[in-house]
């Protein structure tokens, strides 16, 4: 894992306007939308016994205290309470490919609001809240943690942190998660997904957690728009070829190579049991974390 950026390095008031707005935005969105989702779709993975009670019609038989009823001549119950604690990883693509932003921005800044509203939804619900950024290397991990305040590190840490990797290696991170995240967690992993040689590790992480890739697409990658030649740069690799936009025939092809990939990537992660939230730079990515919500909760 490559070194971490020094936290007392002074942040630009660019990025700090940043986080103030996310701040304000996501605390909103999940006050007034995400927190009840949250803790309906992620429960805590044990119960512990709190107490006895009388029995009541509609209790479940299978929770009946014989001694107690024994003892006392009455049937009662035994009373358990969900234990809550969970942990909630987030994992972000901080490669190349991220910065690019056709809308107003980019798909880094929609992917660090959305695990902000991730984030403040598990606070409210006292649960942990940990990070990996990774590029082609691992680049900075954040054990998780409880708290406003750790939030509020956790986006500075998306928005501020300068990559040292321009390409994307989602096997070597997958492996990674896999050793220091604790079983049973539940990891999103926010990413583009432009790689590949990844699909059995990310299967063996989806059997040792509760893995929900979020795709993040923008729209100048699915379509090109006719302004004649132009040369084109991969914010990856950095190779840079020419083509002409103005022919119909490359266009059409260009669109259809490009949904095809985003076909494929959705078929592959429903095959490993997974369920898929995908972000289009145009739209709202509210709508799409409701329409997960809603998804997880039917299956109910």
């Amino acid at each position: 894992m490559k070194k971490n950026t020094p936290v007392n390095k002074e942040i630009p008031p660019g990025f700090l306007k940043k986080i103030r707005r996310i701040d304000m935005r996501t605390k909103k969105l999940v006050e007034e939308i995400f927190s009840g989702s949250y803790k309906s779709v992620f429960h805590g993975r044990g119960l512990e016994f709190e107490e006895v009670r009388e029995f009541s019609q509609g209790d479940d038989v299978r929770y009946i205290d014989w001694n107690v009823s024994a003892r006392t001549q009455e049937l009662f119950v035994k009373v358990f309470r969900e234990e809550r604690e969970l942990t909630l990883m987030l994992a972000i693509d901080i490669s190349g490919s991220t910065n690019l932003g056709s809308h107003e921005k980019s798909k880094r800044e929609v992917m660090a609001e959305i695990a902000s509203v991730l984030a403040f939804s598990a606070i409210r619900n006292s649960d942990k809240v940990g990070l990996i950024l990774f590029s082609e290397d691992v680049e900075k991990y954040v054990a998780p943690k409880k708290g406003r305040r750790h939030v509020l590190r956790l986006i500075r840490d998306i928005l501020y942190h300068e990559p040292e990797g321009k390409k994307t290696n989602l096997n070597k991170t997958l492996k990674h998660i896999n050793n220091v995240v604790p079983r049973s967690s539940f990891v999103f992993l926010l990413s583009d997904f432009l790689d590949e040689g990844y699909d059995k590790t990310m299967r063996i992480s989806a059997q040792r957690f509760d893995l929900i890739p979020i795709l993040s697409v923008d729209e100048r990658e699915l379509e090109l728009p006719n302004v004649g030649v132009v040369a084109l740069q991969d914010a990856e690799t950095g190779e840079t070829v020419e083509v002409d936009t103005s022919s119909a025939k490359l266009r059409k092809l260009f669109k259809e190579k490009a949904n095809e990939r985003i076909n494929k990537l959705k078929q592959n992660f429903t095959k490993a049991g997974m369920d898929c939230v995908e972000l289009r730079s145009r739209q709202n990515y509210i709508h799409a974390l409701q329409a997960f919500f809603l998804k997880r909760l039917e299956r109910k």
